[in-house]
């Protein structure tokens, strides 16, 4: 971790996404929680209550250092574990969803699809194929 720290601190000033993230302790405090409890109903203001921030100036951090609003990233990176779950594991997409947060299939299938575009069944199943070939 502390290599990634080192790599953080070197990256320019004008850099976001995560790893930039990393270099501001309250965006790096929030971005650890929101890895570390991805199912959790997150919301800005309870996020900024963690990290000792109000809701507005942890949203305007966040979204100055890593390009996004936190709760738009954690879709993302919700998505972006779904997909990896998906691809590599033999669960449901109900057991899929509830480990991302979304306690309705529907629900997930439909954020899942607008953020990677296409349903998490098509998903899977391309993403089989691809993995096979």
């Amino acid at each position: 971790m502390e290599a990634v720290r080192r790599y953080a601190e070197s990256l320019p000033e004008d850099q976001t996404g995560w790893l930039a993230g990393l270099k501001d302790p309250y965006v790096a405090r929030a971005l650890a929680l929101l890895h570390a409890r991805l199912s959790k109903a997150w919301s800005v203001g309870e996020l900024g209550r963690r990290v000792g921030l109000s809701r507005s100036a942890l949203a305007d951090r966040f979204n100055q250092v890593i390009g996004l609003p936190p709760m738009q990233y954690l879709t993302q990176w919700r998505m972006q574990f779904a997909a990896q779950e998906l691809r590599h594991s033999n669960k449901s997409i109900m057991q899929v969803a509830l480990e991302v947060g979304y306690d309705s299939e529907a629900a997930f299938a439909r954020a899942f699809k607008r953020v990677m575009g296409k349903p998490p069944v098509t998903w899977r199943r391309q993403s089989a194929g691809t993995a096979a070939g």
